[in-house]
């Protein structure tokens, strides 16, 4: 028996390589595995180019539910983040107008009185 320690690789990563995590889990991921399959083979017995758009569109399906990661899926909950991030600005705002016009008020009651 020998003692020698596993090797470690030597770049663990570089910052091109980026490993995007799973966002797509459960019955979609399921749905997206099934229906890629069924999209290729469609695809595959239509042939022709709409059959090769078939079989492309199956592939994405297919690869969207092997990796457990969709960018356009991703994409999408950014913005959905993003909007909820401007909409509770705005709410913030919203507020502090109210709370300036609720002081603006005070001040020019107590001014005419």
């Amino acid at each position: 028996m020998s003692d020698s320690k596993p090797l470690k690789p030597v770049i663990e990563s570089t910052p091109f390589q980026t490993h995007p995590t799973q966002n797509v889990q459960g019955w979609e991921r399921i749905g997206s595995l099934a229906g890629g399959v069924v999209m290729m083979g469609k695809g595959i017995r239509r042939g022709g180019f709409f059959g090769l758009i078939q079989v492309a569109i199956g592939g994405v399906a297919l690869a969207r539910g092997i990796s457990g990661h969709s960018s356009a899926k991703s994409l999408l909950e950014k913005s959905r983040r993003d909007m909820n991030n401007v909409r509770t600005k705005i709410e913030r705002a919203g507020e502090e107008l109210k709370n300036l016009k609720t002081r603006a008020e005070v001040a020019a009651e107590k001014t005419t009185h």
